[in-house]
């Protein structure tokens, strides 16, 4: 019975470790720009029954109930919160954040896949392309969108139409379409670092429309959107795993004392 004791224990304390993993990549990302922190879920073992419930009795009356004895539990799943991360303003004019739903849609120059992220810290590549400003590696917005050299000043509506100032024109002169994704199912999204993520099977196809259109959030320039990573209840959380882990770390020390214990008695 005690070895049991050993084994649902370690399956707390291994459970608990994969949670302070997730509160400790939730509290390392709270100044990553757009980041939308993970949750872990929990779900319990398998049971050992020794008396299944409505089992017929010595009156030939069905049990009320039974006798089960968990084996334990293990992580069921980490779930993304895409809920929206604060909107804070810095003023420049390639730094642009979503409000709402959608995620910007990037492609690697490397691979050619089309990859997704709510950072929208542009930058414009020699080739005067808009990019996402990553010091490793310059994906481009898509569809692509060309800045014009001569190009005095950039303005990005809420609806994504990109316009630009020229010398010499009154009048700005549109260059080109943001565009932003949205997925039937985004915890299906693979997180795959450098702020982006790839379409799964899980999260189906990307679909493309303009901001503002088909439920898609707006787009806000001279503002970048915050981790929406919540401090405080990340510290009550981290408090509440390390109790758990310690709680089931002594359950294994009380395992441990029975099995002396009668190891003691047997000599006896």
């Amino acid at each position: 019975m005690s070895v049991q004791t050993l084994y649902t224990a370690a399956t707390g304390m291994d459970a608990m470790q994969t949670k302070l993993d997730v509160i400790a990549n939730n509290l390392a990302n709270i100044n990553t720009t757009a980041f939308k922190k993970d949750r872990a879920n929990f779900e319990d073992l398998m049971y050992r029954n020794e008396v299944y419930p409505g089992v017929l009795d010595a009156g030939q009356q069905p049990t009320p109930t039974g006798t089960q004895v968990g084996l334990g539990t293990k992580i069921q799943s980490t779930q993304k919160d895409f809920r929206q991360g604060t909107v804070q303003n810095t003023g420049r004019e390639l730094d642009i954040a979503i409000q709402g739903t959608g995620f910007f849609a990037v492609t690697d120059p490397l691979t050619q896949q089309a990859m997704f992220t709510r950072a929208g810290n542009l930058d414009i590549n020699a080739e005067g392309n808009l990019v996402i400003g990553s010091a490793q590696t310059g994906r481009l917005l898509d569809p692509p969108i060309a800045i014009p050299q001569d190009a005095m000043a950039i303005s990005i509506s809420g609806t994504g139409q990109v316009s630009v100032q020229q010398p010499g024109v009154n009048e700005l002169q549109q260059v080109g379409q943001i565009q932003l994704a949205q997925f039937i199912n985004p915890d299906g999204l693979l997180k795959v670092g450098e702020n982006l993520y790839q379409q799964t099977d899980a999260s189906n196809a990307a679909i493309l429309s303009d901001p503002g259109s088909d439920g898609l959030g707006h787009i806000l320039q001279g503002n970048l959107e915050a981790s929406n990573v919540e401090p405080v209840q990340e510290l009550i959380d981290l408090i509440t795993t390390q109790r758990g882990f310690e709680l089931n770390s002594q359950a294994v020390q009380a395992g441990d004392q029975l099995m002396q214990l009668i190891s003691n008695l047997r000599r006896f």
